[in-house]
């Protein structure tokens, strides 16, 4: 997943990605703690995509209320 793609969804879209991560985190974690994870570098992938998701949701905010303050 890229940052470009992810500028062009919604903030509720983007929410409902933030959602999924979390639970796929969440599934992950608990797989690794019970010795069942069969490809390790997901943990790292799934908590980068957390991050780009989080960064465009906050570059989307910052712009809303630039674009509130200037009018």
């Amino acid at each position: 997943m890229e940052a470009a793609e992810l500028r062009s969804k919604s903030s509720k879209d983007l929410v409902e990605q933030l959602l999924a991560l979390r639970r796929e985190q969440f599934n992950l974690r608990v797989q690794q703690a019970t010795g069942q994870q069969a490809r390790p570098d997901q943990v790292a992938r799934v908590r980068r995509d957390i991050a780009r998701v989080k960064t465009v949701l906050r570059e989307q905010e910052l712009r809303t209320k630039k674009a509130g303050a200037g009018a």
